[in-house]
């Protein structure tokens, strides 16, 4: 299908790889219900990663459009190299598909389980969850090094270029953490 056959200039500035998305978060409050609701559309790509858990490395990322759900690339982004045997995920990823990989590649996991639809959170389950999120944490601090330090934004069209400055996002990020890693063992050692 052309897009503006007849003006080239208009359809070669149109993304037609990128996607919508819509964002939403429930806040609750101390008594547990929802409260309320943000809700943002958003257009472009989802960066996906494994990241090592001690080091902070990227060990392997995926580049989506924005409406592709984190789960679709889990199988992907499982590094059956890491010598941890250990996945740890938010709720987004807890399904029996994951569960039956994970169990036939002989990694543990470790992903936070959802509350019971109308009742209470159990609170071993809640306990559980908390240990669990503690170290899937870690993860969300190379987005927030991404964002914050190098500023980005993907401001490309089409899913190669959004790739490629992605992973070069990626390659810097791992770059700049092991620079960080070993001024700290040249100071401390």
């Amino acid at each position: 299908q052309e897009i503006w056959a007849d003006e080239p200039n208009k359809a070669a500035q149109k993304d037609v790889d990128a996607r919508w998305v819509l964002r939403s978060k429930v806040c609750r409050g101390s008594d547990g219900k929802p409260k309320q609701q943000i809700v943002k559309t958003e257009y472009g790509w989802n960066l996906h990663v494994n990241a090592d858990n001690k080091w902070k490395f990227v060990r392997r990322h995926a580049v989506t459009s924005a409406n592709v759900h984190d789960s679709q690339c889990f199988e992907e982004l499982l590094d059956c190299a890491n010598t941890a045997r250990v996945v740890y995920a938010d709720s987004a990823y807890s399904s029996e598909e994951t569960s039956e990989l994970l169990e036939r590649k002989g990694i543990r996991e470790k992903i936070i389980k959802r509350k019971p639809k109308g009742k209470a959170m159990p609170l071993a389950i809640a306990r559980a969850n908390t240990k669990i999120a503690k170290k899937r944490s870690r993860v969300e601090h190379v987005f927030g090094h991404m964002k914050n330090r190098f500023g980005l934004y993907v401001r490309t069209i089409g899913l190669k270029r959004a790739k490629t400055k992605l992973s070069l996002a990626v390659l810097a990020y791992n770059m700049d953490r092991l620079v960080f890693l070993e001024g700290r063992r040249c100071s401390v050692g």
